[in-house]
């Protein structure tokens, strides 16, 4: 089976980087007061934007100075390299399919993406790098699950017939919409991937 996998707050933790780097662009670049605790109150893409009320060149301009830290900083979610090198051994294809960004300043995404699979000892058959369009990166590989962050993209796979595990978080727990799989964890994933098995 082909297995589409998110990496950003999916396969690593990434949002705890990202916040502690927007602190420190919003009070000390911006020199604006820090007054926001609505990460719960989040449930797309544009979190930043949301909750510091940046403008479009703010937003390019913070990814331009820190993004690069922010992906160093991403520690890997419990149990995930093990539950892929299982997943390995049983015959199936890891696909990392990230939206992670190529195009900013001085930031080598792909380069600190592998080192930081490598590191982690997480096995994959083929990283796909800045992936805005996940539905069609897993049309083009034949993806037939894929586990992802994001309520809105796990809905657009399903309703196109590729099976989707959603990875709950802060900014989706509350969304309580169709029926969707969710799991809280790396063990939880490996679960509903071995029902998926008994399924096909």
């Amino acid at each position: 089976m082909k297995i589409g996998i998110d990496i950003d707050d999916t396969t690593f933790v990434t949002v705890n980087a990202m916040i502690k780097y927007a602190d420190i662009y919003h009070s000390q670049v911006l020199g604006r007061e820090i007054a926001k605790n609505s990460l719960g109150l989040i449930q797309n893409r544009y979190y930043l934007k949301a909750i510091y009320g940046w403008n479009d060149k703010e937003k390019f301009d913070f990814f331009d100075k820190y993004y690069k830290e922010v992906l160093k900083e991403c520690k890997m979610m419990e149990d995930a390299n093990t539950v892929c090198q299982k997943l390995k051994e049983k015959g199936h294809e890891i696909y990392f399919i990230t939206a992670r960004l190529t195009n900013v300043k001085d930031c080598h995404t792909e380069e600190i993406t592998k080192q930081s699979l490598d590191e982690n000892h997480i096995p994959y058959d083929k990283l796909i790098i800045n992936a805005s369009d996940k539905l069609k990166a897993a049309k083009e590989n034949g993806i037939q699950v894929f586990i992802e962050d994001s309520y809105d993209t796990c809905k657009e796979l399903l309703e196109n017939g590729i099976k989707s595990i959603l990875m709950t978080t802060k900014m989706n727990q509350d969304i309580h919409q169709g029926n969707i799989v969710r799991v809280k964890n790396w063990k939880e994933i490996y679960e509903e991937i071995l029902k998926i098995e008994n399924e096909m």
